[in-house]
């Protein structure tokens, strides 16, 4: 693994499992100081047990306000700065719209676009101010090809490339990369509510990728040279036909 995030830090949201969490292990071998974001802490604690030096839990709850504000200070009290951000804590609403319940909408549409904006908000002023810095955002697939079976889910992450995209635009100016990695299905804590035999036959078919090979990706683009930015990052299973 390369060492091209030596002296680095990076703060993860969602990081006590999934994606997050190895995202987190990649940028740790990349060299990088590792503020793993979650509101489980106990998850968090074996999260930063298991990874060893250089991880540390941010104990922060992205949907409330107060906590999320605590959330900077806590990494600088750590670290002493912060030189990535990765909005990678999200959920997943699937099926149909006839049988959907819009209330467990409200709580997918809240994290994934109101609690990823307001995080990212929170850290923009320092990233500005030191004239670098990187902004990953989880997004999907979703968020670029609308998914039939899933449309409240695609809606949110349309909202997310839209952030992406005007958001590295004005940042660029500050020295701050913005960009998206855009992953098809992952095998995940998202996918909890799929039938066993479903998974099952997912797997077989290899229609679903593991984190490790999102994360891989995701430390690909904090580590390109400062004059380019990946905007958007599309990574699919070969079995997938999007």
């Amino acid at each position: 693994m390369t060492d091209g995030l030596q002296g680095k830090v990076a703060a993860i949201t969602g990081a006590a499992s999934g994606i997050g969490l190895e995202c987190a292990r990649q940028c740790l071998a990349a060299g990088a100081q590792v503020a793993l974001v979650d509101r489980n802490a106990e998850a968090l604690e074996k999260a930063c047990a298991d990874l060893g030096d250089g991880a540390f839990a941010v104990e922060t709850d992205l949907m409330d306000r107060d906590s999320v504000a605590r959330m900077l200070p806590q990494i600088l009290k750590e670290a002493g700065q912060l030189d990535i951000f990765h909005a990678n804590a999200g959920a997943y609403v699937g099926g149909d719209i006839l049988e959907g319940d819009p209330d467990q909408w409200d709580r997918m549409l809240n994290l994934n676009i109101n609690a990823a904006f307001r995080s990212i908000h929170a850290v923009l002023p320092h990233m500005a101010e030191r004239k670098t810095g990187d902004v990953i955002l989880t997004s999907s697939v979703a968020g670029v090809i609308p998914v039939v079976w899933e449309p409240i889910y695609t809606a949110s992450k349309h909202a997310v490339q839209a952030f992406t995209h005007t958001v590295r635009r004005q940042m660029a100016r500050h020295g701050v990369r913005v960009g998206a990695i855009l992953p098809g299905p992952v095998v995940t804590a998202l996918l909890d509510d799929w039938p066993k035999a479903k998974l099952d036959q997912a797997l077989e078919e290899g229609s679903l990728m593991q984190p490790k090979e999102v994360a891989d990706c995701v430390v690909f683009m904090l580590t390109r040279p400062r004059n380019v930015t990946i905007r958007d990052l599309v990574l699919l299973p070969n079995a997938v036909d999007l």
